[in-house]
C-alpha cells in the first residue's frame, strides 16, 4: 500500500497561483472568452468567472484607466488653419496645475501622437531626436513597443545639459530602448568656439555619415528654445550667458530649435552663432516629412511663432495660454 502525497500550503498556493496567472494571461493578453478558457483547463465557465475575479482581488492583474489628456480641439484647428501644419496638440489647463504639470501633460499629447504614427513610418525608417524638457517629457510619456525596432539618430551635438536626462545621447538611448532599436550618438559639441574648428569636424568621415544619418530620418522630435533669460535652455547649460543673450535679441533672434537661432519670420542665414553650430541646418529640417516640436510657456510665445513661420515643424505641441498668445502675437505682427 502506498502512502498518500503530501503537499505543503506553499505548493499548494504556488501551484493556485499559476492557474490564476494562466486564466489572467489568457483572458486579458489573449482576449479569450471565458468559455474558451474553461474548455481548455477542462473547467466550468463559472469556474473561470471567479478566478478572474481572485486574480484582480489577490493583485495578480491590476487593471488602471487611463484618463484622456483634456485638449483644446478649437485652438488645435487655429493653429492648423493659421500655419498649415499637419497636426497640433494643445493641453487644456487649468490655474491650479504647476508648471511641471502641464509639461508633463503636454509630453502625453506628444507621445499620443507618436504612439499614433510610429506604425506608419516606411519600414526600416529611423527617428531624430534632438534634446530638453519637452522632448524628454514626450519620450518618458511614450509606450515602450520593443518589437518595432526603430532606430534612433541624435541630430544635433551633445548639450552638456546640467541634467543629463534632457541632452541628446540619453534621450537616444532611452527612446531606442521603448522601441527596441539601436540609438546613434553624434559624437560632438553643439556649439565650438571657431567656424573653422566646425569645417574639421564635420569633414570627419564619421561625422559625416552621421549627419547624413540625421538628414535622413522619417520623424524627429524637438522642442524650441529662447533667448529670454528666464526660459533660457542654452543658458542654464551654460554654453549662453546673459549678455550673450542679449546680443542675439539685438540682433533680432527671437528663438532656436535644433541650436539654430531665427527671428520672428524663421530667417536665420544672418546670424552667425548659426556658424558655430554641430548639427542639422535648419533647410535640412523642412525636409523631414514629419517634425514634431514640443514646447511651452509664454516666454516661447515668439520663438514658436517664428518656428511656424519658418516651418520648421509639421506639428506642434503646445499648452492652451501657449497656444493663446502665438495667436494673438501672429495677429499684431
Amino acid at each position: 500500500m502506498t502512502n498518500p502525497i503530501n503537499h505543503t500550503s506553499e505548493e499548494i498556493r504556488g501551484d493556485r497561483t499559476e492557474l490564476l496567472v494562466t486564466v489572467a494571461s489568457l483572458y486579458y493578453e489573449l482576449g479569450q472568452n471565458q468559455q474558451q478558457i474553461a474548455d481548455r483547463l477542462e473547467t466550468s465557465r463559472s469556474s473561470v468567472s471567479r478566478m478572474i475575479k481572485e486574480a484582480r482581488d489577490l493583485g495578480i492583474v491590476e487593471i488602471r484607466i487611463h484618463r484622456p489628456v483634456n485638449r483644446s480641439y478649437q485652438l488645435e484647428q487655429m493653429l492648423i488653419d493659421r500655419f498649415g501644419l499637419t497636426d497640433a496638440y494643445v493641453l487644456l489647463t487649468n490655474p491650479e496645475q504647476r508648471e511641471e504639470e502641464r509639461l508633463a501633460g503636454v509630453g502625453r499629447l506628444a507621445a499620443s501622437y507618436l504612439d499614433r504614427v510610429l506604425g506608419l513610418l516606411p519600414s526600416g525608417a529611423c527617428i531624430g531626436i534632438a534634446w530638453g524638457t519637452g522632448v524628454h517629457a514626450a519620450i518618458s510619456a511614450l509606450s515602450e513597443d520593443r518589437n518595432q525596432q526603430i532606430d534612433v539618430v541624435q541630430i544635433l551635438g551633445s548639450v552638456g545639459a546640467a541634467n543629463p536626462l534632457i541632452d541628446g545621447p540619453d534621450l537616444a538611448r532611452l527612446l531606442a530602448g521603448k522601441l527596441g532599436g539601436r540609438y546613434f550618438d553624434l559624437h560632438a559639441p553643439v556649439f565650438v568656439e571657431q567656424p573653422a574648428l566646425r569645417s574639421l569636424l564635420l569633414n570627419e568621415p564619421s561625422m559625416r555619415e552621421g549627419l547624413q544619418r540625421a538628414r535622413s530620418v522619417a520623424l524627429a522630435i524637438t522642442g524650441i528654445g529662447t533667448v529670454q533669460e528666464e526660459a533660457a535652455s542654452f543658458l542654464r547649460a551654460g554654453h549662453l550667458n546673459p549678455e550673450a543673450l542679449a546680443d542675439l535679441r539685438s540682433q533680432g533672434v527671437v528663438g532656436e530649435t535644433c541650436g539654430r537661432f531665427f527671428d520672428i519670420h524663421g530667417r536665420f542665414e544672418q546670424f552667425a552663432i548659426n556658424e558655430r553650430v554641430i548639427g542639422i541646418d535648419l533647410p535640412d529640417l523642412r525636409q523631414i516629412p514629419r517634425v514634431i516640436a514640443v514646447a511651452r510657456g509664454l516666454p516661447k510665445a515668439k520663438s514658436i511663432l517664428g518656428a511656424l513661420r519658418g516651418r520648421y515643424l509639421t506639428v506642434l505641441a503646445t499648452d492652451d495660454e501657449t497656444a493663446q498668445a502665438v495667436l494673438e502675437l501672429a495677429e499684431k505682427e
